[in-house]
């Protein structure tokens, strides 16, 4: 065999450094901007009232927790409206609402009122802000497995609605924040301990928003505006503590529904005094049958 037929005989192994580079099996994704840009303003409102109360305006920094749930309230309508649902802007969502409604409204409580407690000042605003966090996590986790009509434990817009609230309402009436830091202390770890309890709060998400309604409903919402707008602090406030007050309710009234039930089939066990002579007068007498197709 020459030279030539072995060297044609030894397989060619491919140039592999002038070899081109696979080409990537996925493409880089991108993010939607309309509802993350909604999701962007919740956490720059939330910021703006960290940074406000930091400068002792408070009112400012309560007003801009407001605008923030009002925010987050609509980047995901908008994204279901408009299918542009995304893992990331969940995430982002969580996110913002930890700075809007964890952080900001504990450290403006603290700033207006807590600190002039002390170590329960600081306690209470962590009390809060760690509620805050527990509640995000476990509503992440249970998405997909609770009841989409509820909230397990009570929102924290709504928490923080109730602690910037007060807040607002307090200076509104020419309240300072050493005047109310007893009552303040009490609704933050109210607000915190609600955020992870079990009971059940009604969420809203059962209103169809495409599906026509009755003229007396627009009718209704124009009412409401009108009675919003002629005093926001008192009845912004007012309608969160009877939203964070009814899921106590119902669960009260659940608790008492399910003991009545309870009682009912013991009672039904033990025959009263009638049912028992009746059934005493029904017995067949001494040396009869009770079999009616037996003789004698």
């Amino acid at each position: 065999m020459t030279i030539l037929d072995s060297t044609e005989a030894t397989p060619k192994v491919p140039d592999i450094e002038h070899a081109p580079l696979p080409l990537p099996d996925k493409r880089r994704r991108g993010i939607y901007i309309l509802p993350n840009l909604f999701t962007t303003a919740a956490l720059f409102a939330g910021f703006y009232a960290i940074v406000q109360a930091m400068n002792q305006r408070f009112e400012y920094a309560a007003v801009a927790i407001f605008v923030a749930m009002v925010l987050d309230g609509l980047d995901g309508r908008i994204a279901r409206m408009t299918n542009t649902q995304s893992e990331f802007g969940a995430e982002y969502d969580s996110l913002s609402d930890m700075v809007s409604f964890g952080a900001a409204p504990a450290l403006v409580m603290y700033e207006w009122a807590l600190q002039d407690l002390g170590k329960l000042g600081w306690v209470a605003a962590f009390i809060y802000c760690a509620g805050a966090a527990l509640r995000l996590a476990r509503f992440n986790t249970n998405i997909d497995v609770v009841d989409k009509r509820y909230f397990q434990g009570l929102p924290s817009p709504a928490a923080a609605a109730l602690v910037a609230g007060m807040v607002w309402v307090g200076i509104d009436n020419g309240f300072a924040g050493d005047d109310l830091r007893w009552y303040a202390a009490a609704l933050t770890i109210f607000a915190g301990v609600s955020m992870v309890s079990n009971v059940l709060f009604w969420s809203g998400k059962s209103i169809n928003l495409r599906k026509s309604v009755p003229f007396i409903v627009l009718i209704a919402l124009v009412l409401a505006f009108a009675l919003i707008s002629s005093y926001p602090p008192g009845i912004l406030f007012a309608l969160f503590l009877a939203y964070a007050g009814s899921g106590y309710v119902v669960a009260a009234l659940r608790w008492r529904r399910r003991r009545s039930h309870r009682a009912e089939p013991a009672s039904a066990a033990s025959p009263t005094y009638n049912e028992q002579a009746g059934d005493t007068a029904a017995a067949p007498v001494e040396g009869a049958s009770s079999d009616p197709g037996s003789k004698p």
